[in-house]
């Protein structure tokens, strides 16, 4: 196994944050236990899900914010279509970055990104 770091984040609803991962191309590795959701998208993104706690999550308030790199920026955007926070699509951004950003689960800001440079290389 390689170093990494894998974001944990807090759900009130597993089943809901599992599907919308699932939608962003992760499956759920193993279960530890059932307030607890492993999951990775076989290119290096893990995630864990954990139930969150009372008071943890206010509604249209969510502190947490995640950022997946992925290459196929526009095949994603196509299936969140009508969900993007930014209706536009996926642009360029000053930063050097071609992304979209969506609600999550809870409220999480979701960025999916490619760095622009890269764009069109494989």
């Amino acid at each position: 196994m390689k170093q990494q770091l894998t974001a944990i984040l807090p759900c009130n609803d597993l089943e809901v944050g599992q599907v919308f991962f699932e939608r962003l191309g992760f499956t759920r590795d193993e279960t530890i236990r059932d307030d607890y959701r492993l999951m990775s998208d076989g290119y290096g993104g893990h995630v864990h899900l954990t139930q969150a706690r009372e008071g943890w999550l206010t509604p249209g308030r969510n502190p947490f914010g995640l950022y997946l790199y992925r290459e196929n920026v526009d095949a994603l955007a196509a299936a969140f279509a009508g969900e993007m926070l930014d209706k536009t699509g996926p642009i360029n951004k000053p930063w050097g970055m071609y992304e979209f950003a969506l609600n999550g689960p809870d409220d999480t800001l979701i960025r999916v990104g490619w760095p622009t440079k890269l764009r069109g290389r494989t």
